[in-house]
């Protein structure tokens, strides 16, 4: 069965840190481009964050850049979101999203070419 599974979330103060996880399932995971995105109350899902196959290619909103810092374990099937700095603005629920695709880099950012989401991980960031 294919999956993904957000873990990490929770209530926080504005300045402190968070670390997000995505394990993955069912399929080989190594082969596909990671990504998070949130969605706060009342407003669209975005993009936060993209790391590539590899790890090497990292990519970000510029809402998160220099404070977020996304990663991947290809021998654990695992992605992270290391969210530093938090601001009330963070909070939202967070989801991961995987894809094979062989799109650009600079498609990592739209959401339609995800084919596998979480079911998310709520971050909430109190002032």
């Amino acid at each position: 069965q294919v999956q993904l599974v957000e873990s990490g979330g929770g209530l926080v103060q504005a300045g402190e840190s968070l670390r997000l996880s995505c394990a993955a399932s069912g399929y080989t995971f190594s082969t596909y481009v990671m990504a998070w995105f949130r969605q706060a109350p009342g407003k669209e899902r975005e993009f936060v964050a993209a790391v590539s196959r590899s790890g090497s290619g990292v990519y970000y909103a510029d809402s998160v850049k220099g404070r977020f810092t996304i990663s991947r374990d290809n021998t654990k099937s695992t992605a992270y979101l290391q969210m530093n700095s938090l601001r009330s603005e963070d909070t939202a629920l967070y989801y991961c999203a995987s894809q094979n695709s062989q799109y650009a880099a600079s498609y990592y950012r739209s959401q339609e070419t995800y084919s596998i989401w979480g079911q998310g991980t709520q971050v909430t960031v109190s002032s």
